[in-house]
C-alpha cells in the first residue's frame, strides 16, 4: 500500500503525465493558455489596485469594457500593441518584456 508522500507528485510530474513533456503540441497548448491567464490575471490585479473599473480602464484605452473583460478572463489574447496600451495609457504603468533562452 502507498503512504500519501508515494501519491504526491510535482506539478511539472502532473503536467507531464496529462498534457505531454514540453515540446509537445498539447503542453505547449497548456503553457500558452496560462500565460495568457497570467497576463489577464495582472492587468486585474493592477486595475483593482488603482481602484478601476473595467469601464474606465476601456475608455482610457479607446475600447470596450467587454474587451476588457476577456482579457482579464483569458478568453482574448491582446496584441502587444495593445497590451502596452492597457499597461501605459490605462494603467499608467510601464511594460517591460524579456527574453529567456
Amino acid at each position: 500500500m502507498k503512504t500519501n508522500n508515494e501519491r504526491i507528485i510535482s506539478l511539472d510530474q502532473f503536467k507531464d503525465k496529462h498534457f505531454g513533456v514540453l515540446g509537445t503540441p498539447s503542453r505547449n497548448a497548456l503553457e500558452l493558455g496560462y500565460e495568457h491567464f497570467k497576463i489577464g490575471a495582472m492587468i486585474h490585479e493592477a486595475r483593482l489596485q488603482k481602484g478601476m473599473t473595467q469601464e474606465e480602464l476601456a475608455l482610457k484605452v479607446g475600447t470596450t469594457k467587454s474587451y476588457i473583460s476577456r482579457i482579464e478572463n483569458g478568453v482574448k489574447e491582446a496584441r502587444f500593441s495593445t497590451l502596452q496600451k492597457i499597461v501605459e495609457l490605462g494603467l499608467g504603468g510601464q511594460l517591460e518584456v524579456s527574453i529567456k533562452m
